[in-house]
């Protein structure tokens, strides 16, 4: 069986070229994610892990659509050679039942892990200048207008610090975070 996996790092972008790529090469069964590269936890790449077997064939449009560092693409493919399961990456034409595909998938995947490096490189010089540049601050803090209240109850064990996170809609970290930075407030004379 051909089974294709598709990924894109975020809801927004498109699969279409991806998906049409799969259609194209015959593929049987098409797993996609929309989420970062970064690791490999990802749901729709952990169905697809499981779900192959002994003589099925992964097609994947390009080495960094399957993992974005080389560790965690050699372990991938690894995993599919444990169980018989040939890897192919279309845009590289790398085959890992060859000797030379199994080099040449190291290879790709190091430069994979390269261009991820110099995104995230150029994304943080990039935000450095709009720093810089008073263009950009950061998420704004989000206003909480009844957290007074909110904390009082909490204070008094009248509510958990989970109902209190619900009723502020934020995270526990967030509600936390606001306890402190309230506390620190009120102390100071």
């Amino acid at each position: 069986m051909k089974v294709g996996y598709v990924r894109v790092s975020t809801a927004e972008q498109n699969t279409a070229r991806q998906e049409e790529l799969m259609e194209r090469l015959g593929v049987d069964k098409v797993y996609i994610d929309k989420v970062s590269g970064k690791n490999t936890d990802r749901p729709e790449l952990q169905k697809m892990m499981n779900f192959v077997r002994t003589g099925d064939m992964v097609i994947v449009e390009s080495i960094s659509r399957f993992a974005r560092n080389t560790k965690d693409l050699l372990e991938l493919v690894e995993k599919l050679n444990q169980k018989n399961v040939q890897f192919i990456s279309q845009k590289e034409s790398i085959d890992t039942k060859t000797s030379a595909g199994k080099f040449m998938l190291t290879v790709f995947g190091a430069i994979a892990e390269l261009e991820r490096g110099y995104i995230l490189e150029r994304q943080r010089e990039g935000i450095e200048v709009a720093k810089e540049q008073g263009k950009y601050k950061g998420r704004p803090a989000k206003k909480l207008d009844n957290f007074d209240e909110v904390y009082w109850e909490w204070y008094d064990k009248k509510i958990t610090a989970t109902e209190a996170c619900r009723r502020l809609g934020i995270s526990r970290s967030t509600f936390y975070r606001k306890v402190n930075e309230w506390n620190e407030e009120k102390l100071e004379f």
